[in-house]
């Protein structure tokens, strides 16, 4: 296929380095391309109801895929051997570093080189500012936090390192001096959010951050924490008037009014590990013969991995510097948010500098992934939540969250944001105000990761709701009815969604299941050989994206009929190949066969530059940007924040909506003798593939490779490359093409005619989304509804899941199969979350280098309903819905459906996770 042909493609230039990135499997001989890449032409699978996965058969038989999977030998043109590198990391972060003890690593576990601090601070590297801190704690300074990597030892071969990882992996080798406590530092961000609705539905908000913008306290007065109320010493605007806000609804929810029902309860969530199958791994080969520097890595954010290692190594110092980088992306074994802007990449980069001509790869095992991985971030909650109790309806709601971040920024204050503005969930409440501060702590530290904050408040929230119910007292489904956003209702920002709300669906839904009609027939058994049995449920919302999300597509047709699709999306274990053959094949007729990830690098002929940064430019800035036709606010976003399926695949299927509409269309026409000027040339849209071939009015129908066979002749679009971006709504351009005006959600086209090759097509008109819409939230919504039954045993307090039923609504419902294994997996981890994971936070928990699976516990099948489980997703609305992110959602309202129905088991309420059996039996005592 085309696509193999483009191995490297120099694609940027930072510092006087060139940059290249391609899909692992693009840089090899055909025999490896054959084996790892993507293979496609799988067929409807009727029995799953859609694509079957395109992925799936070459990671079952274990081919080569996953990161940790290479080794020097299989890189061709690279040296056969390959040697280890491994961190060494702080277990202390409250007593001065003193440098390494290495006495017990002499003989046949020696390291051939070791890598510090003073090493990194003499070759004049830069930390790019997401990753702002040392990477190794310099001899004579506390570690900054527990994990810290103060050292990398280099080895050159195997057996040496193997023995010394074990060696070392007690902390004995890191040497301590005084204790000086863990270093204080300024917390990562601190935002608060208040609303006040009008006095009607239909009224402008007196008061919303879509209209003040967001805001935060200016003072902290020296406090670990920022002093919220308004009168202390912060009364200007636009902090001030927040606050003033925000204290009148919390004043009103303290007055002792007989006609309103208050609940003030406080909810504690724990620090997790995303326990992603395959720990962190890569490998690097620094050639000074060539000055090429490649990597093998494996993230989640290709396009800023790449970009973050050339910051890294823009003012290095020869030899340190490469003249070119090249980063070959393989697959994921699960990303879950911890490969998202994961400072692992900086450390494989400098195993590479420190050990030049020879390739070394650096890949963390259980005890280091444990270790050194980001976190879940720990969450304490203060919730205060009043109700109406003549009409059942929720008048005002306020919370306070703080955060642990551990001991970089990483994510910290984008998850404070994203879990205050969710803390709402699915309701309509007129009244709300959140703060939300995420600090610095000497714990592992804590980002990205499935829920994103949401899966903390929304468990604090769904709990007391149902208690609300339950002390009304109200149906639970009632009165989330009740209180539920109608579909033109604002959410606690102050805007609405511009995508369908189906709430009351999903609560009929699981008003009629067996689960939810029969609970009051199953609490009967209660007592039954000791057993108590109770059913909960929760309903929860999540947003998909960032609001700065953009995406790369490529799609060819070859003259045989033979389609080809390039994105910049990574496979993560979430099926991203799949979703994009079938979003092609939508448009095409046929299933791609050959499918390239990760391939951020080979774009070249669009031709992008991007500049400011996109959540936080304001209107003239992008306007004035705009002006340049290759400018774009951002060029690429990671397969993050459940954004693959409606983002990631947007640029592919609009690429092959182009080929369709000015390659295989007018291909079709000429073959139907249907002149240009015929009103029916204009009715492409109108058209249906059905088994291979275009179906268009009484016509005979055309297949596919006679439709490519046309196109290539007649030398007409063969061939598109797209960029899309998204500010919760499209940017969107007007091209010319083929004599006429085309519009599209893209801001970027190419073009390939016949066999020819690709050239840009300049925009004529732009339209990118308002930078105001940074204040919105989100505008895109996904939800999801979950019932759950337990059983309890009560001598011990041993609980089962036994039965369980979510309701997904996913838009358009790209792969079903996809979404069910989303839901399943989103449950696990959601089981694993209510009852079993934990972390502690400081010297006893992971930093210390002493976990594994012996302590941390994870849902096994054991522990989950495998047959019982049910997932039902609703059909879209209409028929061009669009495709909707849930990989995150599935999760948020197992877990409160589970605490919700232990409650109902019990009759006590547990406001902190895990609720492990041990708590559950001194409860029932």
């Amino acid at each position: 296929m085309r696509a193999s042909r483009r191995e490297f493609m120099t694609w940027m230039s930072a510092g006087g380095i060139s940059l290249s990135m391609t899909r692992l499997g693009q840089a090899q001989e055909v025999g490896f391309a054959a084996r790892e890449t993507l293979p496609g032409r799988t067929r409807w699978n009727p029995a799953i109801g859609g694509l079957g996965r395109i992925d799936g058969e070459p990671k079952v038989t274990g081919a080569k895929l996953y990161a940790s999977d290479f080794r020097a030998a299989d890189m061709p043109g690279w040296p056969a051997k390959t040697s280890h590198a491994l961190l060494v990391r702080a277990p202390d972060a409250s007593h001065v570093y003193l440098g390494l003890d290495l006495a017990r690593l002499d003989g046949p576990m020696k390291p051939t080189t070791i890598v510090t601090a003073a090493d990194v601070a003499k070759i004049g590297l830069q930390v790019p500012e997401f990753y702002a801190g040392d990477l190794f704690c310099p001899v004579g300074k506390t570690p900054l936090y527990l994990g810290q990597p103060v050292a990398m030892l280099i080895f050159d071969g195997f057996d040496a390192y193997d023995r010394a990882r074990v060696a070392v992996r007690d902390g004995k080798v890191v040497r301590f001096g005084e204790e000086t406590g863990p270093i204080a530092a300024e917390n990562y961000g601190a935002f608060r959010f208040t609303r006040v609705a009008g006095p009607t539905p239909d009224s402008p908000d007196l008061y919303s951050p879509v209209l003040a913008g967001w805001v935060r306290p200016g003072r902290v007065q020296h406090s670990p924490l920022p002093v919220w109320e308004p009168y202390a010493r912060e009364t200007s605007d636009p902090y001030g008037k927040a606050a003033r806000y925000g204290e009148e609804i919390r004043a009103g929810l303290a007055e002792n009014d007989p006609d309103l029902l208050v609940l003030d309860r406080h909810f504690e969530t724990q620090s997790v590990d995303p326990m992603f199958l395959e720990p962190e791994a890569g490998l690097a080969w620094h050639d000074g013969r060539s000055g090429t520097l490649e990597l093998v890595l494996g993230v989640q954010s290709p396009f800023e991995a790449s970009e973050a290692i050339a910051f890294l190594l823009a003012k290095a110092k020869a030899p340190f510097k490469p003249k070119r980088i090249k980063t070959d992306f393989a697959y994921m074994g699960g990303g879950f948010g911890g490969r998202d802007h994961t400072p692992f990449i900086l450390y494989v980069t400098l195993a590479g500098l420190f050990f030049p001509g020879r390739p070394v790869r650096l890949a963390h095992d259980r005890f280091q992934q444990f270790q050194g991985g980001i976190k879940r971030h720990a969450i304490k909650m203060h919730s205060r939540i009043g109700i109406d109790r003549r009409t059942g309806r929720i008048t005002a709601f306020a919370a306070d969250h703080v955060l642990d971040g551990g001991g970089l920024a990483n994510f910290s204050p984008n998850v404070a944001t994203v879990a205050a503005t969710a803390a709402i969930g699915i309701y309509d409440i007129p009244k709300v105000d959140v703060t939300t501060v995420a600090v610095h702590s000497r714990g592992v530290t804590a980002g990205s990761m499935r829920g994103y904050g949401t899966v903390q408040t929304m468990t604090a929230l769904e709990t007391l709701v149902d208690e609300v119910a339950a002390a009304l007292p109200l149906d639970p489904i009632a009165f989330r009815r009740r209180n539920a956003l109608p579909p033109d209702g604002r959410t606690m920002t102050g805007n609405r969604y511009s995508v369908s709300v189906r709430t009351t669906e999903i609560l009929d839904k699981l008003e009629a299941h067996p689960i939810w009609t029969s609970r009051a027939e199953a609490k009967t058994q209660t007592g039954r050989d000791g057993i108590l049995v109770g059913t909960g449920v929760a309903v929860a919302t999540k947003d998909y994206g960032t609001g700065a999300d953009s995406s790369l597509g490529r799609v060819e047709i070859d003259a045989e009929g033979r389609i080809s699709i390039a994105s910049d999306q990574p496979e993560m274990g979430n099926g991203m190949g799949t979703a994009l053959a079938s979003r092609a094949a939508a448009h095409l007729g046929g299933v791609a066969d050959e499918i390239a990830l990760a391939q951020v690098g080979v774009f070249g002929e669009l031709a992008l530059v991007t500049s400011g940064n996109s959540y936080t430019m304001d209107q003239a800035t992008q306007d004035a940007a705009e002006r340049n036709s290759h400018w774009v606010p951002a060029i690429s976003s990671a397969t993050a924040a459940s954004n693959g399926a409606h983002v990631g695949t947007h640029s592919t299927a609009e690429a092959a909506r182009v080929v369709f509409r000015f390659g295989l269309w007018p291909a079709a026409l000429a073959l139907w003798s249907i002149a240009p000027t015929d009103h029916r040339a204009g009715q492409w849209a109108q058209a249906t593939w059905v088994d291979g071939r275009l179906h268009f009015a009484d016509l005979p129908p055309l297949p596919l490779k006679e439709l490519a066979a046309k196109a290539h002749a007649a030398k007409l679009v063969t061939g598109a490359t797209t960029h899309c971006f998204s500010r919760w709504a499209w940017s969107k351009a007007t091209f010319p093409v083929q004599g006429q005006r085309y519009s599209a959600e893209i801001d970027a086209l190419a073009l390939r005619r016949g066999g020819g090759r690709f050239e840009r097509v300049g925009r004529v008109a732009v339209s990118f989304p308002p930078t105001d819409n940074n204040r919105i939230g989100t505008t895109y919504t996904a939800m999801c509804g979950t019932l759950v039954r337990v059983e309890i045993e009560r001598a011990t307090g041993a609980i089962k899941v036994v039965e369980a039923y979510s309701v997904v609504e996913c838009g358009h419902a790209l792969v079903p199969e996809v979404v069910r294994g989303q839901a399943q997996g989103g449950f696990a981890m959601a089981v694993g979350y209510a009852l079993l994971e934990t972390l502690p936070p400081f010297e006893d928990g992971p930093g210390n280098g002493q976990w594994n699976l012996g302590q941390y516990v994870v849902a096994r099948g054991s522990d989950l309903p495998l047959s019982a489980f049910k997932v039902e997703i609703l059909a879209p609305r209409t028929p061009d819905e669009p495709p909707k992110g849930i990989a995150e959602v599935v999760m948020v309202p197992a877990v409160p459906a589970i605490l919700n129905a232990i409650s109902d088991a019990t009759g006590h309420r547990f406001r902190a996770l895990p609720v492990t059996p041990a708590l559950i039996k001194g409860a029932l005592a």
